[in-house]
């Protein structure tokens, strides 16, 4: 097994001193950190669709959110590092909805944007519709993302995308919107613009709206 097969082991399994030595010999090696990010999201990704089949349980969850947690420290000033110096692709107002305090996977896509040369500006959880709307208009953002980990946090996404038309700035930004129960049905609903599923399709999506924009 590689150590990038073990890494991404050991975060699954919430092995968080493991996670750090792997993590260490797989910058060690010379990996690409966007290549790192996204080989661990896709090991996050496995953890949270067992936890939804039952097949772990909220403590499993919650290591294997921790272990992410230690590897992505780590992997942190890299990530800093390949940002510096890059013109940005475009400006992105991101947070997790108001009465949700989930985070994990915000992090993740915050970290992997700012890698691939992004503008981000991370209003963090519990935020406030008006507020994400305030903060796109003061960075001049090109892409507002909301993130809901909740069924019953979801109509605050809504929320968004219906005060961003009634302030007539609707066509300003594009709305990204993720999280676990969020479907391509529910942005067809809402009228949001995309669907993040993962970090990586965010960072995909969000790639082509900047080339577009551009």
């Amino acid at each position: 097994m590689s150590n990038m097969e073990s890494l991404v082991e050991a975060v699954k399994a919430g092995e968080e001193e493991d996670a750090v030595t792997y993590v260490k010999a797989v910058i060690e090696e010379g990996h690409e950190v966007v290549n790192i990010v996204a080989s661990l999201t896709d090991g996050m990704r496995e953890v949270g669709d067992a936890f939804g089949k039952m097949e772990l349980f909220l403590p499993e969850m919650v290591m294997a959110a921790d272990a992410m947690t230690a590897a992505m420290d780590e992997l942190k000033p890299l990530i800093e590092a390949s940002a510096a110096g890059m013109v940005a692709k475009g400006t992105v107002v991101i947070g997790t909805v108001e009465g949700d305090v989930h985070v994990i996977g915000k992090e993740i896509v915050v970290r992997m944007l700012r890698a691939n040369g992004f503008e981000v500006h991370d209003l963090g959880y519990n935020v406030n519709t008006l507020d994400f709307i305030k903060k796109a208009k003061e960075v001049k953002a090109d892409i507002i993302g909301a993130s809901a980990l909740m069924s019953t946090t979801m109509p605050n996404q809504r929320e968004l995308v219906k005060m961003l038309t009634e302030m007539g700035c609707r066509d300003d930004f594009h709305v990204i919107i993720g999280g676990a129960p969020v479907t391509q049905e529910w942005v067809k609903e809402i009228g949001a613009d995309s669907w993040g599923e993962n970090a990586a399709k965010s960072i995909e999506i969000l790639e082509r709206v900047a080339k577009e924009k551009g």
